[in-house]
């Protein structure tokens, strides 16, 4: 009995000691997490793809496109990218870059001469189109009573100067000439757009005029010596074909002692004596600078109208009037 009894106070003596145990843990409140500072990340710069189509290695259009790239560069540090491509003077290739450029999803394709642009135009009704090295656009793209603004995905630069000083300069160098040959390739309309205008204006002055286009190179020569042999005076205006192919003209022109009068400075730094042209390095800065209010969204392109050239220099070949003997007019500055 006395054994069960001290089991018994035993037994209670644990109880109590494990409920003093039990009662005893206690929780630590759970510690509420630091705050921490919440900063945006800066936004990165938005980038643009560029695509570049160039129609022929010359001298006016690089420097046309390389004006372009220092203008859209220096108005869009480090968000820029360039695609430049080079037709070769081919018609066809500009179609397959432009193509590419669409397929690759560019954000603004630059067209630089008639051909590109056309070409670019026939590729996309979405993609932002700027040309420069174009002549008339109402005449490259087949816009009747053209007001200065396309209206669609297209604007850009004109590189016409005035034809009709253009005109004026056959007289002022050669006051005794009376027939003058329009040399150019039929297949640029803005050649022929150019010859029209210039025939008219020489018409006007008592010249004979005769124009002589040629097809291709493969006939080129062929119609420059027909137009050397008719002609006092030839003039050629801002014809792609004609640029990239001055050696033949100068080749037949100049042992004949036939000289040529030019559109744009570099046909004439190949073959001519003088010109009144544009800087088409600044003809591209306006571009680039076009460029890049349509990208930033600043201007909508549907309604930008096309720019023209701030001013036009009248410049001589001096190698070539010292071989023809020809005495340079006061106003002129000699092509570097």
């Amino acid at each position: 009995m006395k054994k069960k009894i001290l089991a018994l106070a035993l037994a209670a003596v644990m109880v109590l000691s494990l409920a003093a145990c039990g009662g005893s843990k206690t929780e630590a409140p759970a510690e509420a997490p630091a705050e921490t500072e919440q900063t945006e990340a800066p936004a990165e710069a938005v980038t643009y793809n560029i695509g570049i189509c160039q129609l022929a290695p010359h001298p006016a259009l690089d420097a046309a496109t390389q004006g372009f790239r220092d203008a859209l560069e220096e108005a869009l540090p480090g968000q820029v990218t360039f695609d430049e491509q080079n037709a070769a003077g081919e018609s066809a290739t500009c179609a397959t870059i432009v193509n590419g450029f669409v397929s690759a999803g560019v954000d603004l394709i630059m067209a630089n001469a008639t051909p590109a642009l056309q070409a670019a135009v026939a590729a996309t009704s979405d993609i932002p189109v700027l040309g420069t090295s174009v002549t008339e656009y109402g005449v490259a793209l087949g816009i009747k009573d053209f007001n200065g603004t396309v209206g669609t995905n297209v604007s850009g630069t004109s590189d016409l100067a005035p034809l009709d000083q253009q005109a004026a300069m056959v007289t002022e160098w050669f006051p005794e000439a009376k027939t003058v040959g329009l040399l150019y390739c039929s297949a640029e309309a803005n050649s022929q757009y150019q010859v029209d205008t210039v025939q008219a204006e020489l018409e006007k002055l008592g010249l004979t005029c005769t124009q002589y286009p040629f097809s291709d190179t493969n006939d080129m020569a062929s119609v420059t010596q027909n137009a050397v042999d008719n002609s006092d005076v030839l003039y050629v205006p801002t014809d792609n074909t004609c640029a990239n192919n001055t050696g033949i003209i100068d080749n037949i022109a100049r042992p004949a002692g036939v000289p040529v009068i030019c559109g744009e400075e570099g046909i004439c730094g190949g073959c001519g004596v003088a010109t009144l042209s544009i800087s088409y390095y600044d003809l591209g800065v306006a571009t680039g600078k076009m460029a890049a209010k349509v990208l930033t969204g600043e201007a909508d392109i549907a309604s930008m109208p096309i720019e023209y050239a701030p001013q036009f220099t009248k410049k001589y070949n001096e190698t070539i009037c010292t071989d023809l003997g020809l005495t340079v007019p006061d106003g002129y500055e000699v092509i570097a």
